[in-house]
C-alpha cells in the first residue's frame, strides 16, 4: 500500500525536486519509505506503507531490460500463483512483492495486464521501449488516480494535492462541481472542483504518449445478466466459500492486522471467516458515538465471544473541530459525508494496535442491503401513470402545502407526489440528496448562479441508471449504486480517511468474483419487501447468532445534526458568516444565515450547513492554499 506521483512530458526534462514534493504530499499513505525514477522527461515516485515483503518490496519496480517500470498503490491478492505462472514461462521474478507481477504481466499483455489481477490497485506504468504511459484503476474504485493534461505533459497522483505541487498545474475551481457535490455530498467521478484535474473512473485505463491525449476505456463491468441456475440452499453455499476465500486472500501481512466489527451483518461474517481461516485470534474493534446509544455494541459482542478475537470497543466523539481542516486537506476535494470524521477518528484509534483492517463493505450494494431498493421498486406502478398527470398532481400538493418542506402530513404527500414525478433515477437520488433545487435558488448567489445555469447535478445518476436497461429495478439500482454512490462516497470516505492514519483498510465482500456471483442471482434472492441481504443473511446462518443476522440494519450514521446544535453550535455561523467565506460570493448571505438560525430553532438543516462548512474549509485548505504537509494546514479562527 503507498501513494503514487509522477510527470512525464513531451521532452522537458522533470526535476526531481519536484517529483519529491509532490511524494511529500502523500507522506501519510507511506511514512514507511520513499522511491524514485527520474529520467529525462519521465519522472515516477511513491511513498510506501510497508506491508508485504518488509524487506525487498521496494519501488519503482523494474524489469530485467530496465525498459518497463511500475509504480502502484494497493495489494494484489492473487499474485502468488501468478508468480507461479510467469516463472513458468521465464520470467524472473527477485522478490515476494505483490506488485512484481504486473511488471511481467505488462510485459506480456500490456493493457489487458489489468484484467489477471484480483485485488485493488492503482497502477502507473512507463514503457520506455513503446514511449508509453499507462494508468489503471481497480474494478470498483478502492483506489483512487487523479490525472491532468496540459502543454504536452502529464500528471498523476493518488491526491489531488501531489499534482498541484506542480506551479504549471493551476488551482482554478470548476464551481459546477461544487454544485454537484452541495446536491450529493460528494463530487462525481466525471467530475472535479479543480477544473485542471480529472479522475480516472473505477474499471479503467489510460494510455498516453507525451504530447498526445489520453485514451481511456473501461476494461470491466459487472453484469446482472444471465442469471445462474442456482437454487437458494446452493447459492448460499457458494456465497459462503466465496466468502472465505475472498477473506483467506486479504489476510496476507507481514504486520498486524485487525477487522472493524459493528455488529451488523457484513462485518461480522467478515469477523467469522477471519476466525475460520486465520491461525491467529482475530484483533476486533467495536465503535459508538460519545452520548449515543450503543445497543450495537451487545451484536459485536455476541460475535466476538463467539469467535473468541481479541475484542476492543472504541467511544468516536464528542465531535472535535478541531480536527475538519484537516480532514478537508486530506480529502483535497470538498467531501460531506459526515461519517468521514468518525471513521477518520477510528482509524487513528485502531492504527495504534495493527496497520491493516478488513471491514464489511459492500454487502449492501451486492445483496441489497438498503432499504430505500425496495422503497424505489415499490413506486415501479405509478411508472403507467402519464408523467404529466404525475407533475400536475405533484405541483398542486406542493402549492396547498406551500412547499415540500417539513414533518407535517400535506408536506410530506406533497414530497412523496414530487418524487413519484421524477425520472427514476432522479426519484432515487432524491432520497438522499443534500440539497434540494429549491433551497440551490435560494443559497446560491449571482455568481454561483451564473456559473451552474444549466448545470444537471444528478446527470451521473441518470445516465448510470439509462446505461442499465431491461434489468429488473432492484438489480438496476445496485448497478447505479455501483457506478455512483460507492466508488464516489463510500470507498473514497474509507480510503482517505484510513489513509489519513496510515492504515490500509481491505473489503472482502467487495471481491470481484463474489460481486459477480451475487449479480447473477435473482433480485428476489436478494431483497424482498421489507429485508434485504437475504441470501447473505441465509450464507451465514450457520457461522452466527440469529440475532446478529435478524435484528433491524443500523448504519454507522455520525449524528451531525446533533452535533451542530450542541458540541459544534458555533462552528456554521463561525466559519459561513466569517468575511472571508462571504468575499467568495457564492451564496446569499442572508440565505447561509437562515439556515443556520433554522437550525438552532429545531428544524433540521444539518446536512446543508455541514456541505458549506465543508465547502469553505476545503477552499481554505486547498485552493487558497496548498500546504504539502498536514502541519501546515491553517486551523480554525
Amino acid at each position: 500500500m503507498c501513494g503514487i506521483a509522477g510527470k512525464v512530458t513531451d521532452g522537458a526534462p522533470v526535476e526531481r525536486a519536484l517529483l519529491e514534493r509532490m511524494c511529500r504530499a502523500l507522506h501519510h499513505r507511506g511514512p514507511d519509505g520513499e522511491g524514485t525514477f527520474v529520467e529525462g522527461p519521465v519522472a515516477l515516485g511513491m511513498r510506501r506503507l510497508a506491508i508485504i515483503d518488509l524487506v525487498t518490496g521496494d519501488q519503482p519496480l523494474v524489469s530485467e531490460d530496465g525498459q518497463v517500470t511500475v509504480v502502484f498503490n494497493g495489494e494484489i491478492y492473487n499474485h502468488e500463483p501468478l508468480r507461479v505462472e510467469l516463472r513458468g514461462r521465464g520470467h524472473t521474478l527477485g522478490s515476494g512483492s505483490d506488485g512484481e507481477v504486473i511488471v511481467h504481466l505488462w510485459e506480456e499483455l500490456g493493457p489487458r495486464c489489468v484484467e489477471r489481477l484480483r485485488g485493488m490497485f492503482a497502477i502507473a506504468v512507463w514503457d520506455a521501449r513503446r514511449g508509453e504511459l499507462f494508468l489503471a484503476r481497480d474494478r470498483l474504485g478502492k483506489k483512487p488516480l487523479w490525472y491532468a493534461v496540459r502543454d504536452g505533459a502529464l500528471w498523476f497522483a493518488s491526491e489531488p494535492r501531489a499534482i498541484l505541487q506542480d506551479p504549471a498545474v493551476p488551482r482554478d475551481v470548476d464551481l459546477r462541481a461544487v454544485d454537484a457535490y452541495l446536491v450529493n455530498q460528494y463530487v462525481p467521478h466525471d467530475r472535479s472542483c479543480f477544473a485542471a484535474l480529472r479522475k480516472l473512473p473505477p474499471a479503467s485505463r489510460l494510455l498516453w504518449k507525451p504530447g498526445g491525449e489520453p485514451r481511456v476505456e473501461r476494461y470491466w463491468r459487472l453484469e446482472y445478466e444471465p442469471k445462474a441456475p442456482l437454487g437458494e440452499a446452493e447459492a448460499a453455499e457458494r456465497v459462503r466459500e466465496l466468502v472465505l476465500e475472498s477473506t483467506r486472500l486479504r489476510l496476507m501481512s507481514d504486520v498486524p492486522i485487525g477487522a472493524f466489527l459493528s455488529g451488523g451483518v457484513d462485518s461480522s461474517g467478515v469477523v467469522a471467516a477471519m476466525a475460520m481461516t486465520s491461525a491467529e485470534p482475530v484483533r476486533t474493534f467495536a465503535a459508538h458515538f460519545h452520548g449515543a446509544p450503543d445497543d450495537e455494541l451487545r451484536y459485536a459482542r455476541m460475535v466476538a465471544e463467539r469467535y473468541g478475537t481479541d475484542h476492543r470497543e472504541l467511544e468516536i466523539g464528542p465531535a472535535d473541530a478541531s480536527v475538519l481542516p484537516r480532514l478537508a486537506w486530506h480529502y483535497g476535494e470538498p467531501f460531506a459525508d459526515p461519517a468521514a470524521l468518525s471513521t477518520f477518528q477510528l482509524s487513528e484509534t485502531m492504527r495504534e494496535h495493527v496497520t491493516v483492517a478488513l471491514n464489511g463493505d459492500g454487502g449492501d450494494e451486492a445483496f441489497a442491503g438498503y432499504r430505500r431498493y425496495w422503497q424505489i421498486d415499490s413506486t415501479r406502478r405509478f411508472e403507467a401513470l402519464p408523467a404529466p398527470l404525475r407533475r400536475g398532481v405533484a405541483a398542486a400538493l406542493a402549492r396547498a402545502a406551500g412547499g415540500i418542506d417539513g414533518a407535517a402530513a400535506l408536506p410530506r404527500a406533497a414530497r412523496l407526489a414530487h418524487r413519484l414525478a421524477l425520472h427514476p433515477a432522479r426519484r432515487y437520488a432524491d432520497l438522499f440528496r443534500y440539497v434540494t433545487d429549491a433551497q440551490r435558488a435560494a443559497l446560491y448567489g449571482p455568481r454561483m448562479q451564473e456559473a451552474v445555469a444549466g448545470n444537471d447535478p444528478l446527470d451521473h445518476v441518470v445516465r448510470a441508471w439509462d446505461e442499465r436497461p431491461g434489468l429488473d429495478w432492484v438489480d438496476r439500482l445496485l448497478a447505479t449504486d455501483l457506478d455512483t454512490y460507492l466508488p464516489d462516497d463510500l470507498l473514497a470516505k474509507v480510503d482517505v480517511a484510513s489513509m489519513a492514519a496510515s492504515l490500509e483498510v481491505r473489503s472482502p465482500l467487495l471481491d470481484h468474483e463474489l460481486m459477480e456471483l451475487a449479480a447473477t442471482l435473482p433480485a428476489s434472492m436478494k431483497a424482498r419487501r421489507p429485508h434485504g441481504k437475504l441470501l447473505l443473511r441465509e450464507a451465514l446462518r450457520p457461522w452466527l447468532p440469529d440475532a446478529v443476522l435478524d435484528h433491524p440494519k443500523r448504519g454507522f450514521d455520525a449524528p451531525v445534526g446533533r452535533w451542530l446544535r450542541e458540541e459544534l453550535s458555533e462552528l456554521p455561523r463561525e466559519v459561513l458568516l466569517d468575511p472571508a467565506a462571504q468575499a467568495r460570493g457564492l451564496f446569499a448571505p442572508g440565505a447561509v444565515e437562515r439556515l443556520i438560525d433554522e437550525h438552532a430553532a429545531g428544524v433540521d438543516r444539518g446536512k446543508q450547513l455541514w456541505a458549506l462548512v465543508n465547502l469553505e474549509l476545503w477552499f481554505r485548505t486547498c485552493v487558497d492554499a496548498a500546504p504539502a504537509v498536514p502541519q501546515d494546514i491553517p486551523a480554525l479562527a
